[in-house]
């Protein structure tokens, strides 16, 4: 482990170099994650049935909740910390991350207090039917536990990562992943638990990523490491300031997450509207598909945000600049590649999950399709969103996170089926995602023309 800690540097190493250090690792540590997503779908729809897909995608976003506010934490301790890190405060970067844990981890405790107090209130709440309320019910108390989890894989992995360990950060990752993807297997074939025992899994592996995150911070930790809570009045108002600055850093990463379930959520609506039980079947293959287009967005955002967080706080402004401008290319590069091989082996795809008999294997070709034509502006606004993350302008982040994840998905859902029929319900995405890139890239113009103009001026 020393050595791969000892290989990172923020501030003098050549960009491109510390880049791959950070993206490959990351990017492995993701893809053993989709894996596991793509997995857990194709078990639970070959071994329960169609109907079993949809209750998940009706309780997906709950999950896609807890790990927003994970990912808050996370994302804004990773900041304020890689800041304090550059000018030599370890002390104040250690207490930032003890605070990340300790508030984050009361957090979720309410909100599973709240989701498990009333199951199906959650589940007409998300769009789900009387009838798949039972399946959504045992799904939810199974996957409880992994919520409370996700805060510590999250926080701890943003902080592995700004510690110089990207690489334990990856196997992490990889190893609950592949433990995921084995009790799956075990408990939705032979013994036969049904979408409960797809949860329950999912739990039990996020325990073990949690114990391999303790275990680096007890063990392994170069800098970074947690201090025993203080409950003193000094010390709670502290935290509750320090928490509420991470918080408005996160708030954008939070608001990305939580965009996904509010996609999920409009999505079922509509198309148990249009589809039924059928559609929303056909809309949960595209949502597991999702995280693979999220991936590679989120791991350049998450290789670029420590190293331009970093220079940032040096003030090089030409390291922060050419950070930017790698990122952009590669998220280009897989935003690219990913659309054209998702359309083309879409239906290969929808075969996994479905059953070709099933009438959702029909609906799902025909509209898989067009909604992975949402990768490429997707990748583009995760990876400039985070950017201005990075550079603690929280404010125009959080607005585009809202832009392109509520103000226009919500009525592209409603107005495009009207408007051009089925069609509309797989292209609410990519249009929601298009418009806001065009709005994003007019702001960073605008941006740098005045940046440039101040510049001359002074």
């Amino acid at each position: 482990m020393k050595d791969m800690r000892d290989a990172i540097d923020y501030g003098t190493m050549r960009i491109p170099l510390l880049f791959r250090k950070l993206f490959f690792p990351t990017l492995l540590g993701l893809i053993s994650s989709v894996l596991l997503n793509l997995a857990d779908g194709i078990f639970v729809g070959r071994g329960v049935g169609s109907e079993a897909l949809a209750a998940i995608n009706i309780a997906a976003p709950v999950f896609q909740i807890s790990t927003g506010i994970a990912l808050m934490f996370g994302s804004g301790v990773s900041v304020v910390a890689a800041v304090h890190l550059s000018k030599g405060n370890i002390k104040a970067a250690n207490i930032n991350v003890t605070q990340a844990f300790t508030v984050g981890m009361l957090l979720m405790l309410v909100a599973l207090a709240l989701i498990n107090g009333f199951p199906r209130a959650t589940t007409k709440l998300f769009g789900g039917s009387d009838m798949l309320y039972p399946m959504v019910h045992q799904y939810l108390i199974g996957v409880s536990p992994c919520l409370l989890f996700m805060v510590i894989n999250m926080v701890g992995l943003f902080a592995i990562r700004l510690d110089g360990a990207p690489n334990y950060a990856m196997a992490v990752n990889a190893i609950s992943a592949g433990l995921n993807i084995i009790l799956d297997w075990i408990f939705v074939f032979p013994l036969q638990w049904g979408i409960f025992g797809a949860a329950v899994a999912t739990s039990i592996s996020a325990g073990v990523g949690s114990l391999m995150v303790a275990n680096y911070f007890i063990r392994l930790s170069k800098q970074l490491r947690l201090y025993r809570p203080k409950f003193s009045s000094t010390a709670i108002r502290l935290t509750i300031r320090n928490s509420g600055y991470m918080l408005r850093l996160g708030f954008p990463t939070f608001v990305a997450e939580t965009a996904i379930s509010c996609m999920m959520i409009t999505g079922n609506f509509v198309f148990m509207h249009y589809l039924h039980e059928d559609g929303v079947a056909a809309f949960s293959v595209a949502c597991y598909l999702f995280p693979l287009i999220f991936m590679f967005g989120n791991a350049t955002a998450q290789s670029s945000l420590p190293i331009v967080s970093y220079n940032y706080g040096l003030g090089n402004e030409k390291r922060v600049n050419e950070t930017f401008r790698l990122s952009v290319s590669t998220a280009i590069i897989f935003g690219v590649l990913t659309t054209f091989a998702g359309c083309l082996l879409a239906p290969q795809i929808v075969n996994l999950f479905i059953d070709s008999s099933s009438p959702s294997n029909a609906i799902g070709r025909n509209g898989v399709p067009l909604f992975l034509l949402t990768c490429l502006p997707f990748t583009l606004n995760v990876v400039h969103i985070g950017y201005l993350q990075s550079l603690e302008r929280y404010k125009p982040a959080t607005v585009f996170m809202l832009l392109r994840g509520y103000i226009l998905i919500i009525p592209s859902f409603i107005l495009l089926p009207m408007a051009i029929g089925v069609d509309g319900l797989w292209l609410a995405e990519p249009v929601s995602e298009i418009v806001t890139f065009v709005i994003l890239l007019f702001y960073m113009t605008v941006c740098t023309y005045r940046k440039k103009a101040k510049t001359v001026t002074d």
